[in-house]
């Protein structure tokens, strides 16, 4: 069985000292450990940002994308190959900006892969402007004056188009974090995990005390239950959208890939795809 250090490689990352990255990058490579994975068993799948390039510095099957378009190729990946572990990644503005509409119709599609958001508000690999996370108000070089724009709530987003799995967490938890991305990896379907990931070079509103004082994890709130989407919707309206852990969680309802008729448990890469001249006579007719 692969432990952690097995997953690490020995490219370095270059985001900046403290960027909260770091954490969502250690969480993922113990997690993958932690539910019995070897490195040939996961791929990940990022987009372009700071956040895209989370891709290179883990030991595993990896695809650095364009900007806004991880989600697509991770779900042609586990389309081809479902044995294998599949991690899409991207920062705010990849996830919720250029490929927002990847991002509802993944969620509502419920292929069977991890969608980890490494969420810092802000713009940061194009030094510091306005991200659809950015609260009103916000002051960056885009927006001097402030954003008269609102900012978008990923769990309530998330809720709204009928996902199977929300979760929220802080980069600073890792434990917890990483527990997340572990119960997101075994639910059959598709999982959103948000992660508050402070920018520290640009972003000077949502820092690491910022979330400290702002964040509610869903264990304090009496009796919360991460079954009832109502509720769910309810709480993160409630708490600004701050809530971390585990959110939301349907297992009833079957993935994408359970649901496409004719879909084998094998993937594409072990499948017989030999076909025999009758077969293939057969075929041809049927488009004469």
């Amino acid at each position: 069985m692969a432990t952690m250090k097995e997953f690490r490689n020995n490219v370095k990352p270059n985001w900046c000292p403290g960027c909260g990255d770091f954490s969502i990058q250690a969480a993922i490579q113990r997690a993958a450990a932690n539910v019995g994975l070897e490195p040939e068993q996961l791929a990940i799948i990022s987009g372009i940002g700071c956040s895209g390039r989370i891709s290179g510095y883990v030991n595993c099957y990896g695809f650095h994308g364009v900007h806004g378009r991880a989600l697509p190729i991770a779900q042609g990946v586990k389309m081809a190959n479902r044995e294998l572990t599949v991690i899409a990644s991207g920062g705010d503005g990849d996830g919720f900006a250029i490929g927002m509409g990847h991002t509802v119709h993944a969620i509502r599609r419920n292929l069977d892969i991890t969608y980890i958001v490494m969420d810092n508000a802000i713009y940061g690999l194009t030094k510091g402007q306005t991200s659809p996370r950015s609260a009103a108000g916000f002051v960056t070089k885009s927006t001097p004056q402030g954003s008269i724009e609102s900012a978008i709530s990923p769990v309530e987003l998330a809720l709204s188009v009928g996902a199977t799995f929300v979760a929220q967490s802080f980069s600073s938890d890792l434990k917890g974090l990483t527990e997340l991305i572990e119960k997101g990896m075994q639910h059959k379907g598709f999982s959103l995990i948000n992660v508050f990931s402070p920018c520290v070079t640009y972003n000077k509103v949502n820092t690491y005390d910022w979330f400290k004082e702002n964040i509610v994890p869903v264990d304090t709130i009496e009796g919360y239950d991460p079954h009832d989407r109502i509720k769910a919707m309810s709480y993160s309206m409630q708490n600004h959208g701050l809530l971390t852990g585990l959110i939301y969680q349907n297992t009833e309802q079957k993935s994408y890939d359970q649901l496409v008729p004719g879909f084998k448990e094998q993937g594409l890469a072990h499948q017989d795809l030999t076909l025999s001249k009758e077969d293939f006579a057969k075929l041809v007719a049927e488009f004469a």
